[in-house]
């Protein structure tokens, strides 16, 4: 079975090294490279982990801060499910240790 993975997205750490304290900073010079982005959209690509990135938006972030793609995206196992433990003691990690009881049918 192969690893899942998840990444960490690091841009607003590697803004903060090139001196880039403020979302708005950014608009400017991804307008000089052709990309056209709304305020609220370049806040959430710096605040939020992106689900989807253009490439073209992601090239113009690697020439604006002078980085590598290492610098910005940081691969990572995703997460296990964790273990619960039960009311006496033993350790479960989903549903899978339970079944369901035969229903018993008593006769009047």
């Amino acid at each position: 079975m192969t690893a899942k993975l998840d990444y960490k997205w690091h841009l607003r750490e590697v803004m903060a090294t090139r001196g880039m304290f403020s979302t708005t900073d950014l608009r400017p010079l991804l307008a000089e490279r052709g990309i056209d982005l709304s305020a609220s959209q370049i806040y959430r690509l710096v605040v939020e982990v992106p689900e989807r990135l253009n490439i073209k938006v992601l090239m113009a972030l690697l020439d604006i801060l002078d980085c590598s793609m290492e610098d910005l995206v940081e691969p990572v196992a995703a997460g296990r499910l964790r273990a619960k433990k039960a009311a006496d003691g033993t350790e479960t990690t989903g549903v899978g240790d339970f079944r369901p009881k035969r229903a018993r049918i008593s006769r009047s």
